[in-house]
């Protein structure tokens, strides 16, 4: 310990006067004073007849309470040595012994020889000095409180092995119950629990560290509740905690416990005057089955909370062997893609974005794709993810943001580029040069290119996205917001930021044509707000006719999606441009419709109470396609009756008809398991 050296060195000095290194008094005072003050320890003197000289202060205020001054007493008359009787019976072992024979001593467990003395625990050793011509002088020496040094001690242990914002167990605590629980012979299994806040970086980032700390003991205070005596729970550090439960083999009982856990942890708390919703993720391993090791049993069970949050977060997941595969696929991805940059096998194919007031192409956007040398063409969905986590990210981004750039340049008129970014990108505080680096080497005008911006890069830390967006828009660069409305605070991302288009999510767009849905009346109120702030609107995947109609009629800026083809090449984006002055023709089915079973087999039809054979070849829960008939035009419209298998009738209506085919939209949807079930027993 540092207070053992200091002993050290004050008696090394004090036996030596006459050292030119001596440390002047007042300082060798002030040392010694510090040393009394603010620790444990403590220090006496004696003269050459074992009277006490000098004694610190906060030992003469015990004795002083006795009303006993230990200034000019024996020194062998004020303490005695713990657990003898008073009066020495060994010489050897006292005190004494060592004034008399002028001998060091080191630690002597002593007590004050007070009436309740016995409640006091003290240390003390000695040594002898001289004058400078060597003649004895005294004893000079040091005391340690040993009740003050034991709380020093557990106050040491508490830091150690607890988390000093929530007071929980921390990691080294949690590790060292979860190794000594798995180490009991005969346990009947040991579950694992990890936990991971969904949405608290966004409370840390809006509403400022102080309520995310005491967020973070209200989530402590609940999750004890939650756990109660079943187990031991443990904050990791940041958002992550931990739950270890000793004997709990029911997987059953551990479901029925993370979903109590993540439907407390789930309620709303208030703090500060301001109501504050997070969410819960957990992940599950069960010793022996999953790992009979801290080390295997915390990384299945971190596989499972990874699963947990790809399932829409919320959730909890067991972990299971496919995980494990999941994690080795993702590691050789990970190795692919460093590869797949050195190699040049990621391209941009760009997906047409349309007004939809003349079908025009206004501009571009890019998507990045991977042709993997075995797995084929990947979308940037099936790898981005493995990118985020392997910190390729921002490699993979500047690279389209270059190579998007070069190939807009191409292109005629005003037609836009618009190019997302990763929240990587946007948080990097060198972004800004990167892009106009990137603007300018390619010679496009910047204000074609358009950024889109995912809600979560922005939350991260909205004065960087502030500042960040009014250095690109003070170079003409425009700024999307991606995906509106799917996150919780694009409201206030319209409020803050200066948007020139927001891009709404697809949930909102499908379904957008179902006369009893809401998304309509959403997709209006978004479209009229937009409107008045002077946003413009795209609403992306857009994949069926009667989506765009409706789109239109809502008063929606522009589209893009599946319904005007796939993305294409550079060239192929280009060569759309420059035939018919950008003009796209709308292509894919013309409504939604219900997943269909081909098949083909026979069936009864019933037109105007007369029955006719005809032939089944596609099958849904809402329609059919049938053959073998001779409708004319005149009929669609026409209700009619159809046998869907094992004498159960349906009524349809004929929506077309043409070359002896027929498509029939059912009244009423039908279960096509059922009728399939029935066609194998015939």
């Amino acid at each position: 310990m540092a207070i053992d050296g200091m002993k050290a060195a004050l008696r090394s000095w004090v036996q030596r006067p006459d050292d030119s290194t001596r440390l002047p008094d007042d300082r060798a005072a002030r040392l010694i004073r510090e040393a009394e003050d603010h620790g444990p320890n403590w220090f006496w003197q004696t003269d050459r007849h074992g009277r006490v000289a000098y004694l610190s202060d906060k030992i003469v205020r015990v004795f002083a309470a006795a009303d006993i001054d230990p200034v000019g007493a024996a020194l062998t008359d004020l303490l005695r040595i713990a657990g003898a009787e008073s009066g020495p019976d060994d010489s050897e072992r006292t005190i004494a012994f060592h004034l008399s024979a002028r001998t060091a001593f080191t630690d002597y467990a002593v007590t004050p020889a007070l009436a309740g003395g016995q409640d006091r625990s003290w240390s003390v050793s000695g040594s002898p000095f001289t004058d400078p011509y060597g003649r004895f002088e005294g004893f000079v020496g040091t005391g340690t409180d040993m009740a003050a040094v034991r709380q020093s001690d557990a106050e040491i242990t508490r830091l150690a092995l607890f988390d000093s914002l929530t007071g929980l167990a921390n990691r080294q605590r949690m590790r060292i119950s979860l190794e000594q629980t798995l180490a009991q012979p005969g346990y009947d299994g040991t579950a694992l629990f990890l936990l991971d806040l969904d949405r608290f970086k966004a409370v840390n980032d809006t509403l400022g560290h102080p309520v995310g700390d005491a967020l973070l003991k209200q989530v402590a205070e609940r999750l004890l509740r939650a756990v109660g005596d079943a187990g031991l729970v443990g904050r990791l550090g940041g958002d992550e905690f931990q739950v270890v439960l000793p004997r709990m083999g029911n997987r059953a009982q551990m479901a029925t416990l993370a979903q109590a856990i993540i439907a407390s942890l789930s309620q709303p708390y208030f703090i500060g005057g301001n109501a504050v919703s997070i969410g819960c993720s957990v992940g599950i391993a069960v010793s022996p089955d999953d790992g009979a090791t801290p080390d295997v049993l915390v990384s299945h069970a971190d596989l499972a909370l990874y699963a947990a949050k790809g399932a829409g977060r919320g959730v909890h997941r067991f972990f299971h062997d496919a995980l494990l595969e999941d994690s080795r696929s993702r590691q050789q991805m990970a190795d692919d893609l460093r590869v797949a940059l050195s190699r040049d096998q990621l391209r941009i194919v760009y997906q047409p974005v349309v007004a939809l007031d003349g079908g025009r192409i206004t501009g571009f956007e890019a998507l990045v794709r991977w042709q993997h040398p075995t797995r084929g063409t990947l979308a940037a969905q099936e790898f981005l993810g493995v990118a985020e986590e392997c910190k390729l990210i921002e490699a993979i981004g500047e690279w389209v943001l270059r190579t998007a750039c070069h190939d807009a340049a191409s292109w005629t008129g005003d037609t836009r580029l618009s190019v997302q970014l990763s929240g990587a990108q946007f948080a990097n505080p060198s972004f800004p040069a990167i892009l106009t680096n990137a603007v300018a080497r390619s010679g496009m005008p910047a204000e074609r290119l358009e950024l889109s911006i995912a809600e979560a890069s922005l939350l991260r830390d909205m004065r960087h996205a502030v500042a960040t967006f009014a250095a690109l828009q003070g170079v003409g660069i425009r700024l999307a917001l991606d995906d509106f409305g799917a996150g919780q605070a694009s409201m206030s991302c319209l409020r803050r930021l200066p948007l020139d288009r927001i891009k709404l999510d697809r949930s909102f767009v499908r379904g957008v044509s179902d006369p009893e849905g809401r998304n309509a009346a959403v997709v209006r109120s978004i479209v009229t707000l937009a409107d008045l702030l002077g946003i413009a609107t795209t609403a992306r995947g857009v994949e069926y006719h009667d989506e765009l109609a409706v789109l239109r009629d809502l008063g929606c800026t522009e589209v893009s999606g599946p319904v005007y083809g796939p993305p294409v090449d550079g060239a192929t984006a280009t060569a759309r441009l420059l035939r018919e002055g950008g003009a796209l023709t709308p292509q894919g089915p013309k409504a939604e419709r219900a997943a269909r079973t081909r098949m083909l087999r026979s069936t009864t039809i019933e037109v105007d109470g007369r029955r006719r054979p005809a032939r089944i070849r596609d099958l849904s829960t809402t329609g059919a396609l049938i053959d073998l008939v001779d409708f004319g035009e005149g009929a669609i419209g026409s209700v009619i009756r159809i046998d869907t298998g094992g004498g159960h009738w349906s009524a349809a209506t004929i929506r077309w008809a043409e070359d002896g085919r027929a498509g029939l939209h059912f009244d009423r949807p039908i279960v096509v398991e059922r009728r399939m079930t029935i066609r194998r027993k015939e």
